[in-house]
């Protein structure tokens, strides 16, 4: 039997540990002696020298605590551990591309700047983002559409971030909290009153979007075909009409009424980067496509 001073010297740390360990119930004492000292086996050695490796790691405490009293519980405490040293890190790249991002910028853009990536959390999260679509969606539209929509239109911050992504995600962020005045406009297709069905419309296009992506990617000129079909497909259903031609032209007129968000768009693309077409370029590349139909059908 070991006192706490044998111990400490034994296995190469202080009393201090020892007694810290000893009172949080991790190093349980084998027995007492006469004088009510602690006394310990050889076996607090190996016990001590685990809790200092799992210390080591910096894991806390109680999660030593577990892994003592529990075998099986370690392969949870390691992935619980690497899950927050995964946000530790990308808390620490978001601070470092916006402190580069505020570094290598003009002095008289500096204070913009601050303004801006000051008004983010770090890592940033997309409530408001998401926030701005629900509210500029159709009213009723099923949950499952409009998850879908705003998974596509929200883009995620990036893990390792660039100075310009940061810079992007700031102003998505600005763009998206200011106040609207009065009623924010709507696409004429959102108005169920007047014979549209959003939900059809957002159905179809979802696809005819899938389809249009690779084409954006390998950066091919708007074409007819498929996608094209697709697209025009859903506002027919949409709107209970056939796709015709004369459709098709009542489409395009139309679609140049709707409002547009392109700077919305267009800092998205900064964000997520040229291998991720946004909805908005893929949107446009469909008209495009139907622009091409309708002047060589003319």
């Amino acid at each position: 039997m070991w006192s706490i001073g044998e111990l400490a010297e034994q296995a190469g740390v202080t009393v201090k540990t020892v007694r810290f360990y000893s009172d949080r119930g991790l190093l349980p004492e084998a027995t007492r002696s006469s004088g009510g000292h602690r006394r310990y086996g050889p076996e607090a050695v190996e016990r001590l020298a685990l809790i200092r490796s799992l210390r080591r790691l910096d894991l806390p405490v109680p999660e030593v605590t577990r892994v003592l009293d529990r075998e099986d519980a370690l392969e949870d405490v390691i992935a619980g551990q690497l899950g927050e040293i995964g946000s530790r890190l990308a808390e620490l790249r978001w601070q470092e591309a916006a402190l580069r991002l505020l570094q290598d910028c003009p002095p008289d853009e500096r204070a913009r700047r601050l303004r801006l990536v000051g008004a983010l959390s770090t890592p940033p999260n997309t409530t408001v983002l998401a926030r701005f679509w629900r509210r500029w969606l159709p009213a009723r539209l099923p949950a499952r559409v409009a998850a879908t929509l705003i998974e596509h239109a929200v883009p995620q911050p990036p893990d390792d971030p660039a100075p310009g992504q940061v810079l992007a995600f700031a102003e998505l962020h600005a763009f998206v909290s200011r106040p609207c005045p009065g009623t924010a406009p709507q696409p004429a297709a959102h108005r169920a009153d007047e014979g549209w069905r959003p939900a059809v419309l957002y159905d179809g296009l979802g696809e005819a979007h899938l389809l249009a992506a690779p084409e954006l990617r390998a950066r091919r000129t708007p074409f007819e075909g498929e996608a094209l079909d697709c697209f025009v497909g859903a506002y027919a259903a949409a709107s209970g009409q056939r796709d015709t031609a004369d459709f098709r032209r009542q489409l395009r007129q139309l679609l140049a009424a709707d409002p547009r968000i392109d700077h919305y768009w267009n800092l998205v693309a900064k964000v997520s980067g040229p291998d991720r077409p946004t909805p908005g370029a893929t949107h446009d590349w469909l008209l495009e496509a139907l622009d091409t139909h309708l002047a060589r059908a003319a």
